[in-house]
Order: C-alpha cells, then structure tokens, then sequence
C-alpha cells in the first residue's frame, strides 16, 4: 500500500509542477520576485501533500539565513532542496548544467538566479559566477552549494570538493552549514516514499578567516556529524568508517 501511495504521491507532484509552472509563468517573466513566489509555492504544495500522502512530515531547525550568505548543505534527495529554498527568503543554487533542459525546473532555476555548472569545468563556472557578483550581475541573496557535488546516499562516504572552500575565500561572506537525513525517508533515486519526519538543519555560521583546507575539514565535521545525528533519529545508523 505504501508503494502504491509513493506512486500516486509523486505522479501528482511532477504534475503539480507543470501546472504551477505554467500558472506562475506570467509572474516569473515579469520578475525574479515572481519566479519564487512559484517556487515557494511549490515547496509548500510538495511538503503538505507529502505529509498527508505518504505519511512523510518535514521541518526545518535551526535559523534559516536572510542575510548574503554561503550556505554549504549535505544533498541527499531533492526534498533537501525543497526544504532549503522554502526556508531562505532568495535562495539560488549552483546546479548540474544539463538541469537547465530540464521541463519547468530548468527555466524556473535560471529564472531565480541558478547558476549552472559544468561537470569537469567546475573551477571555471566558479570564477564566471565570481566575477559577475563583482560586476553585480547576480541578485543578493543566499547562494547554495553542494560541496559534495551530487547527491549522496545515506551511509555512503564522499569527499567534500573545494569549490564551497573557494566561494568562502573569494566572496568574504560567512558560511551557513546545513545538514540533513532526508535520504532515510525519499531517496535518491526510485519512487518509495517512507513515513516520517525529514529534517533540514541550519548549523550555527562559519565565520571568516579560515584557511581552504581548515575550512574544507570544518565543514565535513560539522554536517557530516549533524547529518549522522539526524539520520539517527530517523532509526538509521551510519557505518562507522574508522570500524
């Protein structure tokens, strides 16, 4: 039964995003502000038929960020993106280039300020995205990054890439790190959908002043262990990697 309801929950999803998208549209064109009023819309809708769909509650701890700042989050699933954009007033995320050719989210992430990135070319779109903030090309706001790159599955061990470390460097703003156990419940990849609650967590700010490599460790410590301790709550429990 639970399989079936994940079906139904995630046909209805993708399908309430081609009619928001389409809804919205008029709005999204005429502003960014109206771009995200959709998206935000949409995470709602998302959260709310979650919960009474399959059983799957969300919340967001900690203090979401207003300011200009770098949030750094661990990626599990797309619900962790559901949950952070929702929180932050103008959130835009550096994301997978081919995302932009992507029905509705590919055009509503450019429309918000999304930058794409190459895959291979990372360091390259990181000095683009760099420059234009210097020619105020790019809205304030709070700038999202997966300093792991993709989407990691509960349990699995992967490195934390140096791309968040230079944005922290270059751009002088302080680093909100986030951590999650979303994956527990919604994977990263298939249909089923699991009951409970799925947790997004602000940690407290990275100030600057830190060098890369002490950033970079600081960084993993602290989401990787905020994420542990969540996905421990959700009755799941991490390999221990010095075992």
């Amino acid at each position: 039964m639970q399989q079936i309801r994940s079906f139904v929950f995630v046909v209805q999803m993708y399908a309430m995003m081609a009619v928001m998208g389409i809804v919205f549209l008029p709005l999204a064109l005429v502003s960014r502000r109206g771009a995200r009023l959709a998206c935000r819309t949409y995470c709602r809708w998302v959260r709310w038929t979650a919960a009474w769909m399959v059983g799957l509650r969300t919340e967001v701890r900690g203090e979401p960020p207003s300011a200009e700042v770098l949030i750094a989050a661990k990626h599990q699933s797309f619900l962790d993106i559901i949950l952070i954009f929702g929180a932050v007033p103008a959130g835009r995320f550096i994301m997978k280039r081919e995302l932009m050719w992507a029905p509705v989210i590919g055009q509503y992430a450019l429309r918000i300020g999304c930058i794409p990135v190459e895959r291979g070319k990372r360091g390259q779109a990181i000095a683009k995205m760099l420059a234009d903030v210097k020619r105020g090309a790019l809205e304030p706001g709070q700038l999202i990054i997966y300093p792991q790159g993709t989407r990691i599955a509960p349990g699995v061990s992967a490195p934390y890439k140096v791309g968040a470390a230079l944005l922290y460097e270059q751009t002088g703003q302080v680093c909100v790190p986030a951590a999650t156990n979303v994956g527990v419940f919604w994977p990263r990849k298939g249909i089923a959908r699991k009951p409970g609650l799925a947790v997004v967590e602000f940690l407290e700010p990275i100030p600057q002043g830190l060098s890369k490599e002490a950033f970079v460790a600081r960084l993993e410590a602290e989401v990787e262990t905020a994420s542990n301790i969540l996905m421990k709550e959700a009755g799941f429990h991490a390999p221990d990697r010095n075992a």
